[in-house]
């Protein structure tokens, strides 16, 4: 586990800058808590919005529902250890949803579980 900030995209600041969402400071929030986590990730604009990677990607926040924020984490149903907040049945793909500001704060650890989990399988070529 390797802790601290990673510097923000540019690219990703001006996206944030021109997001028009109901939930945009949650998404801010999970953008800060994701980059946190693990000072070897990096982030980009991939498939119009806010892509996270260490090794590959790790988890992508998914702009197009209003409702929630979606984070889909890119080989979630493959990550070691207990991720109650993670849904999805499908081989490869897993979401973490978080309804408003309350809710990334009530969900921060495992998040943050999550993020760490995804950098050591991509560490490990997984």
């Amino acid at each position: 586990m390797v802790k601290g900030t990673v510097p923000k995209s540019a690219e990703v600041d001006a996206w944030f800058e021109a997001l028009d969402h109901p939930l945009k400071e949650a998404m801010m929030r999970v953008r800060r808590i994701i980059l946190g986590a693990d000072r070897r990730i990096t982030e980009t604009i991939k498939w119009k919005g806010p892509t996270f990677v260490f090794q590959g990607n790790i988890a992508s926040i998914d702009p197009r529902t209003k409702k929630n924020v979606n984070l889909l984490f890119h080989q979630g149903a493959s990550l070691r250890g207990k991720h109650p907040h993670l849904e999805g049945g499908g081989a490869t793909v897993r979401y973490m949803r978080f309804g408003d500001l309350e809710d990334v704060k009530a969900k921060k650890s495992d998040l943050e579980a999550g993020i760490r989990a995804a950098c050591a399988l991509n560490a490990e070529g997984g």
